[in-house]
């Protein structure tokens, strides 16, 4: 199969075989990568006792108008010219697919990107799939399709012929078991507010700012927001590890991913890295916080090319890349979880601790655009802590008390929306928001006036009501009562705090 971006496309292998000057020619729009398998192919043959007479060996790889990049051709090449010297039957790889390289001695490695190669067999009605025996735990995480794993070339043909040993192999897969995670929100001391604004974020999928002087918390917020989501169902994670495994993260002892993603690229992160790259692009940083949290800490040091390719998938939940070979769209439904400094040194706007200019103040703010920040629904304090609350012996509440409440408010979500393409507040369009967003008489006031004494713009105002709606689900409420609005208000303000 070619594994373009994230999608999978199936290849036919074909090989003939005449008389003619010997040779090995392979067609196909192969890569440089898929032409040097004749090379491994035939010296992997040598190696294990084939010997075939002088021929004219020709391999096609069809759709022919479709490049095909990567290791994982050998496999299939090696069995099409078996079959076309006819040293294996032929019927014995009709409806087979299979994936995998190998190395001048004949033993076969793994590849990545063998979950969605699986997925793409079980949808066209494959009867059986050989993947490395490397890729074994990871292609049998497709229960309904055989798989079977290979260690060299000679089993190839032992278990074409004889699929039922090979298909009693164990490959132990537990996808109950939870990951680890240490981290706990019990950890953090103080910051009731902003523990609150995250928990908002969870619970409708927001976009959030952590903003505050240096040591207060904001990183420690952020990495422990993970663990307050609710647990990735079996199809999200294979989602996902369909997305690690094309990205070549996943290894043997971890087929599966079972946790929530948490991706915190540093800031001297390119723009392409962030977004996907490469001449046939791969998933960026955004496809793999997908189902998960993207943590940019001291954001205004990202480059502002880096940040504003951010802008499409926090608006579309996808990342559309286009190269000359194609466009290519990746998943990137994330929650943003930022956090900065108010200043350069940190401390504004306490001025008898900031040592800044308001030149450096407003340049270092002006790092972020507006059309970015309007894409982030709550800008959270963390104010500095003060002795009482370090020195405080009760532990605050644990992740697994606020992830009870969050899944309740995830569960009304659900329901809500079931007829609609969508799953949590933050996902809202206009129509829908006019549609589910219904406000008391008291909180449309509110609202009308906040529209005009903050000059906010419709997106700014369409996300206070997307927040409005995610807190009154949190009290069970049906209409946005105006304390709703209020509080979703108080996540805005920075805008007239800190510029």
């Amino acid at each position: 199969a070619a594994i373009l971006g994230v999608e999978v496309h199936p290849i036919q292998v074909e090989a003939d075989v005449s008389n003619g000057l010997p040779s090995f020619i392979m067609v196909g729009f192969p890569s440089a990568q898929v032409k040097e398998a004749q090379d491994r192919v035939r010296t992997a043959f040598k190696n294990n006792g084939y010997y075939f007479p002088p021929k004219r060996i020709t391999v096609n790889l069809a759709p022919a108008d479709m490049r095909k990049e990567g290791a994982g051709f050998d496999l299939p090449v090696a069995a099409a010219v078996l079959a076309a010297f006819e040293m294996l039957k032929p019927q014995l790889l009709d409806g087979v697919m299979m994936a995998g390289e190998i190395s001048l001695n004949g033993e076969i490695h793994g590849i990545s990107g063998i979950l969605p190669i699986v997925l793409c067999a079980r949808s066209f009605g494959c009867r059986l799939c050989v993947v490395p025996y490397e890729n074994l735990k990871e292609g049998r995480l497709v229960s309904d399709v055989p798989v079977v794993g290979i260690r060299s070339l000679r089993e190839l043909t032992d278990c074409l012929e004889n699929p039922a040993p090979y298909l009693e192999q164990k490959a132990e897969v537990s996808v109950s078991e939870s990951e680890e995670n240490k981290l706990d929100f019990a950890d953090i001391e103080g910051q009731e507010g902003a523990k609150r604004a995250a928990e908002i974020a969870v619970s409708g999928f927001h976009n959030i700012l952590f903003i505050g002087p240096p040591g207060t918390g904001k990183t420690m917020l952020a990495r422990r927001i993970p663990t307050i989501m609710p647990s990735l169902t079996f199809e999200e994670s294979l989602e996902l590890t369909k997305i690690y495994s094309v990205a070549g993260l996943l290894t043997p002892k971890r087929p599966l991913i079972r946790a929530r993603p948490f991706r915190s690229p540093h800031h001297t992160s390119s723009a392409a890295s962030l977004a996907g790259g490469g001449k046939i692009p791969g998933p960026g940083e955004v496809t793999l916080a997908h189902r998960g949290v993207l943590f940019l800490d001291e954001m205004p040091e990202f480059s502002r090319r880096g940040l504003e390719v951010l802008r499409q998938p926090l608006e579309d939940k996808q990342i559309q890349l286009s190269r000359a070979s194609g466009t290519y769209v990746f998943p990137a439904g994330f929650i943003l979880v930022a956090a900065m400094n108010p200043c350069p040194c940190g401390y504004y706007p306490d001025m008898n601790k900031c040592r800044c200019s308001p030149g450096e103040v407003s340049h270092y703010l002006h790092k972020l655009s507006q059309p970015l920040l309007e894409r982030i629904d709550l800008c959270a304090d963390v104010p500095p802590v003060d002795f009482s609350q370090i020195s405080c012996v009760k532990p605050g509440e644990s992740s697994a008390v606020i992830r009870e409440r969050v899944e309740r408010v995830r569960q009304i979500q659900s329901k809500r929306y079931e007829k609609e393409p969508i799953c949590f507040n933050g996902e809202l369009s206009g129509k829908q928001i006019q549609k589910y967003c219904v406000l008391t008489e008291h909180a449309f006031k509110m609202a009308q006036n906040a529209f005009e004494l903050m000059d906010l713009s419709a997106r700014s105002y369409h996300r206070i009501l997307k927040v409005s709606r995610t807190i009154a689900d949190m009290e069970g409420e049906e209409e946005i009562h105006s304390r709703h609005v209020a509080e979703a208000l108080t996540y805005r303000a920075f805008d007239k705090k800190y510029k």
